[in-house]
């Protein structure tokens, strides 16, 4: 059980059995929303697993006479939090309804954020503190860049994000145990909104083809699974590679008019990623737009899981564009790996 379940029931019972206290044995998670429920009951402590091994090595070299000292938990501000990380809460891709469109897009601070109460002020997590910062930098964005789309707001959003702490570590994700956080995890990565400011390249999507998707959800078009599959999104999804997929993505140029970009390749376990072209110039009198193919092609025939990659078009100065990358290798459909 997730120790955001198992935390309120351990709470509950041992209050019910009458006992003087709580020592609460979990994976890395921030628990502290549910500590509260403590309050003026007994003193609940969480520790980690190596922690409560030493705890429990204690109490059994003292035969149960052990002594116990509870002090008030420790604030950590600054350069020794670990952050950002994403939510053990967190909603987690791959999309049920539609895996060829990655989820999450993006992750933004949702965790113990100081939010307005009527006429006070709480500490709140959830969606519903992360969707006003991914809000507040959209409005930013359009007050910037009117003549941007819904679009190339996101894809601005998207390809700009940090995947990378304030140490330059690759972010983290709480889940049970802690790992390190992939695209069904944070999509393009953490809100960055100096960057997205100045993207340089853009994946735009006109709202004819949003349509067609909306009508393919219906089932009203033929031929949907490629076309999801070339939807100008600032991701790519592939949930059912047997041998080779090829795809197309544009690009268009929204920073100096004189541009080349290059292209890094980070491919995902087992799959041979193929870009053309793999250079993009751009000029004053040339077109804003530029086409490239993608060919993803399995190493391994095998029924497995998803690896991760990513795309990124460099400028070789300040501009990197990164969309994220998942694929699923199958032999078979409808048969999943489950042994």
């Amino acid at each position: 059980m997730p120790p955001r379940q198992a935390l309120p029931i351990a709470i509950n019972l041992t209050t019910m059995a009458g006992a003087k206290g709580l020592i609460f044995a979990q994976y890395t998670t921030n628990l502290l929303d549910f500590l509260p429920l403590c309050r003026g009951v007994m003193p609940c402590v969480v520790v980690d697993f190596e922690i409560a091994q030493r705890i429990a090595s204690y109490w059994s070299w003292v035969k149960g006479n052990a002594v116990v000292k509870v002090s008030p938990a420790m604030t950590v501000v600054g350069k020794g939090v670990l952050s950002p990380r994403v939510a053990s809460f967190s909603s987690r891709g791959p999309s049920m309804l539609f895996p060829s469109i990655l989820k999450p897009d993006i992750a933004a601070p949702g965790v113990s954020i100081l939010a307005a109460d009527r006429n006070s002020y709480v500490f709140k997590s959830g969606t519903s503190m992360a969707c006003p910062h991914v809000s507040a930098v959209t409005a930013l964005l359009k007050s910037v860049h009117p003549g941007w789309s819904p679009a190339m707001i996101k894809s601005a959003i998207v390809s700009t994000a940090s995947v990378t702490d304030h140490f330059g570590m690759p972010i983290q994700a709480e889940v049970v145990p802690r790992k390190l956080a992939d695209p069904f995890d944070f999509g393009g990565g953490h809100i960055d909104p100096e960057r997205a400011v100045d993207p340089g390249l853009v994946y735009d999507v006109d709202a004819r083809e949003y349509n067609k998707f909306f009508n393919c959800t219906l089932g009203y078009l033929d031929g949907c699974e490629s076309y999801y599959l070339n939807l100008n999104l600032p991701s790519i999804a592939v949930p059912d590679l047997k041998d080779k997929v090829v795809l197309q993505r544009t690009v268009t140029n929204v920073g100096p008019a004189e541009a080349t970009y290059h292209l890094v390749v980070e491919a995902p376990a087992g799959i041979d990623v193929f870009v053309e072209p793999s250079v993009i110039n751009f000029t004053q009198s040339g077109s804003k737009s530029a086409k490239f193919m993608v060919r993803f092609t399995a190493r391994q025939r095998v029924q497995g899981g998803y690896t991760f990659g990513s795309l990124t078009w460099s400028d070789g100065g300040t501009r990197s564009v990164r969309i994220p990358i998942a694929v699923r290798t199958v032999i078979q459909d409808f048969v999943a790996d489950t042994s």
